[in-house]
């Protein structure tokens, strides 16, 4: 499934949680689509923990 396809099923989610269920719905789906996301990541082994709590000393070059 491509990218494309992937963000118009998202899109279609978060409309249907907007008109049915408010705004507040609305804001639920999506951050719970990005935590999913973000868990997906990590499980794929794109994304490393310490890419996140890296202090702000620290660059990478």
């Amino acid at each position: 499934m491509n990218m494309a396809m992937i963000g118009l099923i998202a899109g279609m989610a978060l409309g249907f949680a907007g008109y049915f269920g408010g705004f507040g719905a609305f804001l639920l789906v999506a951050a719970l689509g990005a935590v999913g996301f973000v868990a997906g990541r990590f499980a794929e082994g794109d994304l490393e923990p310490g890419e996140f709590f890296r202090t702000r000393g620290e660059r990478r070059r």
